[in-house]
């Protein structure tokens, strides 16, 4: 394990008199930079500072990371829990020069996003969850504050393709009394996105004290209900989210519950047949 990701100040500031010269700009440019530094390679980041990338790997050992791998992972920590909306504010630059321009650099941050996703995801981990989707007796969909909105979607699809799917509010705590009394055969989905509400990381330790299985969807590998899932999947973020990006996650969700509607068969021709009568009968939609 590494350093406890909310500490890398505390770290910094621990070692600041033991670094060489280079070793104190370096310090210096993560913190004062994190939103470059968390995406620069050693050779990027020791670029920056006009040090060389020996250098960076010394000054990463001497903060006691086992890699540089970790120390980025610890960076991204500390930004995904610790910047506060004015930090984010400031890293973000979003100062709109032209409707046109904002839109093209909105839209093309949403299009980076989705691409590191399809580019990091575990496609191995991808079946084994919509295995479990499928199977479950009963899914429960839990997100808080922004999670919540791709919690809901995630609930309304599945819901279109299986039966017994509930959508909850991590905030509100009759959560709880359905968790504790749901089958073993149940599965939970936790959504959780930066800075990661604490009632969400208590839902996640209630589900891991009660033996359910855990499905995490999330931003970031530092996001700490990690530690209590039995299955991951990550939809990175490419930029530091100023009010939050749900994007990649919603994209991801789309693909994993459109390929789970593949595996179902004629269970999924039975279920939409039942949707579509009650909605006819019960006058639900539109309808010329």
């Amino acid at each position: 394990m590494g350093k406890k990701i909310t500490s890398l100040h505390k770290i910094i500031n621990g070692h600041y008199s033991e670094l060489t010269s280079k070793g104190k700009v370096l310090a210096e440019f993560v913190l004062s930079n994190p939103d470059k530094a968390v995406f620069m390679t050693t050779r990027k980041l020791a670029a920056a500072v006009g040090a060389s990338e020996a250098t960076v790997v010394r000054f990463v050992r001497q903060l006691d990371y086992a890699s540089y791998a970790l120390f980025i992972k610890a960076l991204r920590g500390l930004i995904d829990t610790e910047l506060t909306l004015i930090e984010r504010s400031r890293l973000s630059n979003s100062v709109i020069r032209s409707e046109d321009a904002e839109l093209e650099r909105i839209t093309n941050q949403d299009i980076e996003n989705i691409r590191a996703m399809t580019k990091n995801i575990n496609l191995a981990e991808v079946k084994k969850i919509r295995k479990i989707l499928k199977d479950s007796e009963a899914v429960y969909i839990i997100g808080s504050r922004l999670s919540y909105t791709p919690a809901y979607y995630m609930g309304w699809t599945l819901a279109k393709i299986r039966k017994n799917v509930n959508i909850f509010k991590g905030s509100d705590r009759t959560t709880i009394d359905r968790l504790i009394f749901a089958s073993q055969k149940s599965a939970v989905v936790i959504i959780a996105t930066s800075r990661y509400p604490n009632e969400l990381i208590k839902m996640g330790k209630l589900v891991n004290r009660y033996k359910l299985k855990m499905i995490l969807l999330t931003d970031s590998l530092s996001c700490p209900l990690v530690q209590f899932t039995d299955h991951v999947l990550i939809a990175p973020l490419e930029t530091i989210p100023f009010l939050g990006n749900p994007t990649s996650l919603i994209s991801l969700i789309n693909y994993l519950v459109h390929t789970m509607a593949a595996d179902m068969g004629k269970e999924l021709k039975n279920h939409q047949e039942k949707l579509e009568q009650a909605y006819l009968e019960n006058d639900i939609l539109f309808n010329y």
